[in-house]
């Protein structure tokens, strides 16, 4: 295709203020990376944990977004396994350095240099993006459409939180249902596990959302579940959870957070994580959690939901999702 010399992008110039809307020039991919015209990217809650400042020392000016899904238009001389016309997803991990003692002990999350899509290295609220190549995930033809935006961190991010519950878990509590939950919650249910949706107090609309997906009960995050649960999950960034969780969950089990960023958690007694209980966080991903977790859904009808907005709209996308607005979730399309 004849690539134009430009392209429409949202821009954050600096924490705390909207995005700006800009043409800018289109970016060159280096030797190892591939220039991809992006045909969605997905609104993560941790583009608005950057855009409002909760996350510390963004590249700036800065290009958001990290659920890109896209076509590659251009390749750099060592990208071999790509080709031009693939279909990709580039997710939150941008690249790792291979070198240090977590990249060796094949903890490539925790990796001491790693770079993160829309965070230190622009991402895709814009018409074209740049991405290493041995970073990008191919995806089936299939899914070059705004439904899959979401499955490129909202869906990893949760499976990987999921990951972390023991196999024999059965009962498992979600706070937060929003884009992560609502995909893990159907996949949970195809591998038989009974889900526990608790969403911000009063949203019964919300609690019929999670029922209409297969949950088993649903109801306020202060709400005590009918029965003690194998683990929990939180997608909810509220710390005062924690404690909560604890409560509601068995000998032995696990409360995991997912999200990046979280609010303080609030002292409490020793009580509610004796007998073995566990509270674990969720760092990013490895690239083989993007191949396990696109193995497990082949054969599970992932029905995403989404609100589509056109790419100016970012703004307006991440103020719906700051203020609850969102079924399912935001994604941007390249109109």
């Amino acid at each position: 295709m004849k690539l134009p010399q430009t392209m429409r992008a949202m821009v954050l110039e600096a924490a705390q203020t909207s995005l700006v809307q800009k043409d800018l020039p289109l970016p060159v991919a280096s030797d190892e990376q591939v220039l991809i015209k992006v045909i969605a990217c997905g609104v993560c809650r941790t583009d608005l944990h950057i855009v409002d400042g909760e996350l510390m020392h963004p590249k700036l000016p800065l290009i958001p977004g990290h659920e890109i899904i896209g076509t590659v238009v251009q390749k750099g001389p060592n990208v071999h396994a790509l080709k031009e016309g693939d279909v990709v997803g580039v997710p939150w991990l941008a690249h790792t350095c291979g070198k240090c003692r977590y990249c060796l002990q094949q903890k490539e999350n925790l990796c001491e240099d790693a770079l993160f899509t829309g965070y230190t290295v622009n991402g895709g609220y814009a018409t074209f993006t740049v991405a290493y190549a041995d970073y990008c995930i191919p995806l089936e033809d299939t899914l070059a459409n705004a439904s899959a935006a979401p499955l490129l961190c909202a869906g990893l991010i949760g499976y990987r939180s999921y990951s972390m519950i023991a196999p024999s878990a059965v009962n498992i509590g979600i706070y937060g249902f929003g884009a992560a939950a609502h995909i893990l919650t159907q996949l949970a249910v195809a591998q038989q596990k009974n889900i526990y949706a608790f969403t911000r107090d009063g949203d019964e609309s919300g609690q019929q959302f999670a029922r209409s997906l297969g949950a088993v009960w649903a109801g306020n995050s202060s709400a005590t579940p009918p029965v003690k649960l194998d683990a929990s999950i939180l997608f909810a960034p509220a710390g005062s959870l924690i404690p909560k969780a604890l409560e509601h969950t068995g000998k032995g089990g696990s409360v995991i957070c997912g999200g990046i960023h979280m609010s303080n958690i609030p002292s409490f007694p020793y009580s509610l994580l004796w007998e073995e209980r566990k509270v674990m966080s969720v760092a990013n991903l490895t690239r083989q959690d993007g191949q396990n977790f696109f193995d497990a859904i082949t054969h599970v009808d992932i029905r995403t939901t989404t609100k589509c907005y056109p790419l100016e709209q970012a703004n307006e996308a991440l103020s719906d999702l700051k203020n609850g607005k969102l079924k399912g979730a935001a994604v941007l399309v390249m109109i």
